[in-house]
């Protein structure tokens, strides 16, 4: 793939630790290729943390750090997986036991309480949390963000207190189905108490990032871990596109960053990279594209420093 990653030398990108969080979907089901990961592929995986000198730690102890402003390790790495389905509970939580490895598991509420036959049983979720932190991936794993402020609360409502009646705890942390958020979503999602919110914008976590806008990068099959592992936070903040256009073309492209920056790499999906001049910190860039895909990335870079914005078609 080609990609534009612009070397400079700016030591205020690299002073600080940035701490990774992955995310696994199904293990050893090969019936889904895109989400899943053999067991030797993941032991492969943990095996590279033990070799490397990286830490797994819980995703609890990096949100305490971030809260209360502490250092932030460059070797930290942070394990979850999304959606409860039986092949982790089946296949990948012996692996996570044999290594001693620390994990979330972020629960499909509706699955378990419907009995789905893919994804694991309440029972089967209480054992698991005897391993690793147990949390919440809403009711319905709907896309939430075109859900009405009503339709949110409804959501968050009905699934904590089936969580909270099976589990017997209250969930700490939340991370959005499909990835997909937007301001109201987060707002939401803080009313009802959660720690720290989860994405899945592919990047890293520094001293400098929200708790409740963690970046969090997808691990399977065909995963390059240790170009992943050498992603650093880039503090971006994105002022245009807000929303997916209506019209299906990217017109322009604004955001702010470091007034030391002069030059960084836009990624659009379908679109590949181009380079962008960077003026007193402010990037603006008139393009035109045609976007040919429902969901679109949108990666800013500069250097090995990433910031992630999806966007989705309602």
């Amino acid at each position: 793939m080609l990609r534009v990653l612009f070397l400079l030398a700016l030591w205020v990108f690299y002073a600080f630790g940035d701490a990774h969080i992955f995310v696994y979907h199904r293990f050893g089901d090969d019936r889904y290729p895109s989400t899943n990961i053999s067991t030797q592929k993941l032991k492969e995986q943990f095996d590279y943390f033990k070799e490397n000198g990286y830490e797994v730690i819980p995703l609890s102890r990096l949100v305490d750090a971030l809260k209360k402003g502490e250092e932030i390790l460059d070797n930290w790495v942070v394990l979850t997986i999304d959606d409860n389905y039986h092949s982790f509970y089946k296949n990948g939580l012996g692996v996570f036991k044999e290594y001693g490895y620390p994990f979330s598991l972020f629960v499909y509420v509706k699955a378990a309480e419907k009995k789905y036959g893919d994804y694991s049983s309440w029972d089967e979720l209480r054992e698991i949390a005897k391993f690793g932190s147990v949390e919440f991936h809403s009711y319905g794993h709907a896309h939430m963000s075109r859900f009405s402020k009503e339709e949110l609360e409804e959501d968050f409502k009905k699934g904590l207190e089936l969580f909270e009646k099976e589990m017997g705890f209250k969930p700490k942390y939340f991370t959005h189905p499909y990835g997909e958020f937007n301001e109201e979503l987060i707002e939401v999602a803080k009313s009802f108490g959660f720690s720290a919110l989860i994405n899945q914008n592919m990047g890293a976590v520094s001293s400098s990032s929200n708790p409740y806008d963690l970046d969090r990068t997808a691990l399977g099959e065909s995963s390059n871990l240790k170009e992943f592992l050498n992603y650093k936070y880039l503090n971006a903040k994105w002022i245009e596109p807000s929303i997916y256009p209506e019209d299906g073309i990217l017109k322009e492209v604004k955001a702010v960053l470091s007034s030391e920056v002069k030059k960084a790499g836009l990624y659009v999906t379908g679109n590949g990279w181009r380079e962008l001049e960077v003026k007193d910190g402010k990037v603006s860039k008139d393009l035109n594209l045609k976007l040919n895909h429902e969901r679109v990335r949108l990666i800013l870079s500069v250097g090995n420093s990433i910031s992630t914005k999806i966007l989705t078609k309602d």
